[in-house]
């Protein structure tokens, strides 16, 4: 086989359909629109409209409050933390800061997030003394009891944010 005998296979591609030709071919005159009115006109968009009835998205009711100012923080738990110690992307040995977490890939890098924010899951086996925005307190102690310490950038975030 060759490069120039390549072709699909009997019905893979469907023919163009040409409107407006014609009434004899079945999508002529009005080209498949109705007659007359917006919708037979182009350029109409009538996403959400239902007729003059109230649309439903105004029907639904508004809840809650949105805070624009909200700060988010890129969640990093101690067992993925001490995964990625023991696979050699961070130093043991040295002080981590939030930069390095990010470079070694282990947080993610979103312009969105403010900060790292240490959380309890899973297990640390050795000591690391580690930088971040906040902690929650099942990570601090955990930290803490494998002979760690935790330095809080921002000590609201450390019990604010989840």
């Amino acid at each position: 086989m060759k490069l120039n005998e390549l072709k699909d296979n009997d019905g893979a591609r469907l023919k163009f359909k040409r409107i407006g030709r014609g009434i004899g071919s079945g999508k002529g005159k009005t080209g498949g629109r109705g007659v007359k009115g917006q919708k037979a006109r182009t350029g109409v968009s009538l996403n959400g409209f239902e007729g003059g009835q109230l649309p439903l998205y105004r029907r639904l009711p508004k809840r809650g409050f949105v805070n624009p100012f909200r700060k988010e923080y890129a969640p990093l738990n101690i067992g993925a933390l001490d995964k990625a110690i023991t696979e050699g992307r961070l130093p043991a040995d040295q002080p981590l800061s939030e930069e390095m977490l990010r470079v070694a890939g282990v947080v993610r890098t979103a312009s969105r997030f403010a900060g790292v924010r240490l959380l309890g899951q899973g297990a640390i086996t050795r000591a690391v003394t580690i930088t971040v925005s906040g902690a929650s307190a099942t990570a601090l102690a955990a930290v803490q009891a494998a002979g760690g310490t935790v330095t809080l950038l921002n000590a609201a975030a450390a019990t604010d944010a989840a």
